[in-house]
């Protein structure tokens, strides 16, 4: 039986944990809650958006009066490398305090760090690790808030195929796990819609793209799909201007950050952008919420901030649910049972931790702006 937090879109709850001494909750008891993601390195930006929502969600609480205990925020910063992973989910782990985590934001980082979650015992929810194959690999207490990259990967397939003179596709992957996973799906997808599709792969630190931008170039290819993200999207984007490269170019949410723009100039023109996640700024739900973003941090809420803040803000609720009795299992326990009424989107989740509902939303860039078009499904009737 599904435990339904019965909140209003967004709303704090109003609860009250009884101190019972041993530090289980209430009576001023502190939890924190860790994201794991990009704080530093390549592809910053995209850990700092979510970082931001994370953070929002924890002033707001602790500002609100309305919780008998406080939230502290931990970052753990993994540059977004596997390599890091490890060391990043480690001092959340060892912090007795931290009672969930959002993220890992990418998903190589996750399959790294998702055992080391499980046998903790410790929840992790990400707003944004895509690939599909991380809930088959049984890691206990991973949460996905997120649709899939077989989401993502066919609505960018149906969204080519809706499209006139459309009739051959190169999909280049980064060599990521998220990269490889989008590409995957992608190649199924269009094969399955019936466009001809052809596979490249390219590593995401290569140094100059011009013999990629080439390749794409003599195979004639009438579109273009890049499953990566922006850091190297922008140089290749750049290359394939230069190349004469004329087709339609679309990447995905790895890549739907202003900072693409910035990396690829006016080679970013034109160019769309997928994401399972809506424009707080333009969508009425989270308007308001885009308005307190900006007047926090100066700018507009980036990719996945919002959703971000929605997951934190349900680990809030979760542990307030929870009468005083807070412990890690008892709060994974109650977030993967639960069903939890965001700003973005409703949040549930399968036995395997599984995002249960789907909705994928496109972006293109115009005059140098990330604007937002809409819903994938509306825009190609189906």
């Amino acid at each position: 039986m599904r435990l339904a937090i019965p909140v209003a879109a967004g709303a704090l709850l109003l609860t009250a944990c009884s101190d019972d001494g041993d530090g289980g909750g209430g009576g001023g008891d502190t939890y924190k809650i860790a994201y794991q993601g990009p704080l530093s390195g390549q592809n910053v930006a995209l850990g700092e958006n979510m970082e931001n929502g994370v953070q929002l969600a924890i002033k707001e609480a602790n500002e609100s009066g309305e919780y008998d205990f406080t939230i502290e925020y931990k970052p753990a910063d993994d540059q977004g490398a596997e390599g890091q992973s490890t060391s990043a989910a480690q001092s959340a782990i060892d912090d007795p305090d931290v009672m969930a985590v959002v993220g890992p934001a990418f998903s190589g980082p996750t399959f790294v760090a998702a055992p080391l979650y499980g046998q903790a015992g410790l929840a992790v929810v990400s707003a944004s690790a895509t690939n599909p194959t991380i809930t088959e690999e049984g890691f206990p207490t991973f949460l996905r808030a997120v649709p899939n990259d077989n989401a993502q990967g066919s609505a960018m397939a149906r969204f080519l195929a809706s499209q006139d003179d459309v009739e051959s596709v190169m999909v280049i992957d980064d060599v990521t796990p998220y990269g490889e996973g989008l590409a995957d799906v992608a190649m199924e997808e269009l094969e399955a819609a019936g466009l001809q599709a052809q596979r490249e792969s390219v590593p995401a630190d290569t140094v100059d793209y011009g013999s990629a931008a080439r390749t794409v170039t003599s195979a004639n290819v009438d579109a273009l799909i890049y499953a990566g993200y922006y850091e190297a999207l922008g140089p290749f984007a750049t290359r394939l201007a230069e190349a004469g490269f004329e087709g339609i170019g679309i990447s995905g949410d790895g890549s739907n950050d202003d900072e693409f723009i910035n990396l690829a100039g006016g080679a970013s023109e034109g160019w769309y952008l997928t994401c399972p996640c809506t424009d707080a700024s333009a969508e009425e739900a989270t308007q308001d919420f885009a308005d307190r973003y900006q007047e926090e941090y100066g700018e507009a809420p980036g990719t996945y901030s919002a959703e971000s803040y929605d997951v934190a803000n349900m680990i809030i609720q979760t542990i307030a649910g929870l009468d005083g009795d807070v412990n890690r299992q008892a709060v994974y326990e109650a977030l993967a049972s639960g069903e939890y009424e965001g700003l973005t989107k409703t949040f549930s989740f399968t036995d395997t931790g599984e995002f249960e509902n789907e909705g994928i939303f496109l972006y293109q860039v115009e005059e140098g702006v990330r604007g937002y078009v809409g819903n994938v499904d509306e825009l190609v009737g189906g």
